[in-house]
């Protein structure tokens, strides 16, 4: 990487992923194929520092062909309990957030949401209770369509979360655009979409916590490097990232029949 007079060396190995915060950037196609080879994914910004585009390489794992013919068996009823776990998770946390910002009340209400979730989803348990946790979080004016800073911040959070799980996917062979929920055929990452959902409200929490609603600089350098955080997982304190890494896993030994949803485990917000 070369700015002006200075050029710095970073050995891929250590390298999680890319974001290019800019469109000042030039990048030669011998580093788009290295990072490809190494299954590190690149995320591009437009001129607003809001995440456009994604590359992921084409063959994540040796036997793909495999897990894809696996991916296209994955039974509906499978489908569905494991959503209704993810969405069960996402909920739980959402209180929690609520919670731990002083608004119990809201967060009993959640949580008695989280309890009726029902296979599939099917009462869109996960949208009534995301319209009222962003209203208590971050008051009754805001909803997720304004174009404000605090929705480009969230958003952004959101993009570093979906590229990691994203990788994830494509790691071990899995088609990212056949989702169990998320089945738009415009859209590319269906499946991290669905599994990235947990982790929403990760971002949510620290974006107020360390006031990075503003969506500048120090917000997006915040953001980027968010897979670095600890957090209590399991029997101990583990990277988000390695967290990351084995919800994807969990979940799609559940979609394969190798463990059961309520088996399934996830973070904690403390």
């Amino acid at each position: 990487m070369t700015k002006g007079d200075t050029t710095a060396k970073v050995h891929l190995s250590e390298i999680a992923s890319v974001t290019f915060c800019t469109t000042q950037v030039y990048v030669s196609a011998y580093l788009m194929s290295e990072l490809a080879k190494a299954k590190i994914p690149v995320v591009f910004s437009d001129e607003t520092y809001l995440p456009v585009a994604e590359c992921l390489p084409i063959h994540g794992a040796y036997d793909s062909s495999r897990h894809v013919a696996d991916q296209i068996a994955w039974t509906e009823p499978c489908k569905k309990r494991l959503w209704q776990k993810v969405v069960q998770d996402k909920i739980g946390l959402q209180a929690k957030v609520l919670e731990l910002n002083g608004h119990s009340e809201d967060a009993q209400i959640l949580r008695d949401y989280g309890a009726s979730v029902r296979s599939g989803d099917p009462d869109n348990r996960e949208a009534v209770a995301a319209a009222r946790y962003f209203q208590s979080l971050f008051g009754a004016p805001f909803n997720r369509d304004l174009e404000c800073p605090l929705n480009y911040s969230l958003d952004y959070g959101y993009t570093i979360v979906l590229s990691k799980v994203a990788r994830e996917l494509a790691a071990r062979g899995y088609m990212t655009e056949i989702g169990i929920h998320h089945r738009s055929a415009l859209n590319p990452w269906n499946l991290a979409s669905d599994l990235m959902e947990p982790f929403r409200p990760y971002i949510d929490i620290v974006i107020v916590r360390t006031d990075m609603d503003k969506f500048d600089a120090n917000t997006r350098r915040g953001l980027i490097d968010i897979m670095s955080d600890t957090v209590r997982y399991s029997d101990g304190n583990y990277k988000l990232g390695y967290v990351v890494s084995q919800y994807v896993e969990g979940c799609l030994a559940v979609l394969n029949k190798r463990l059961k949803p309520s088996d399934l485990k996830c973070y904690e917000l403390i």
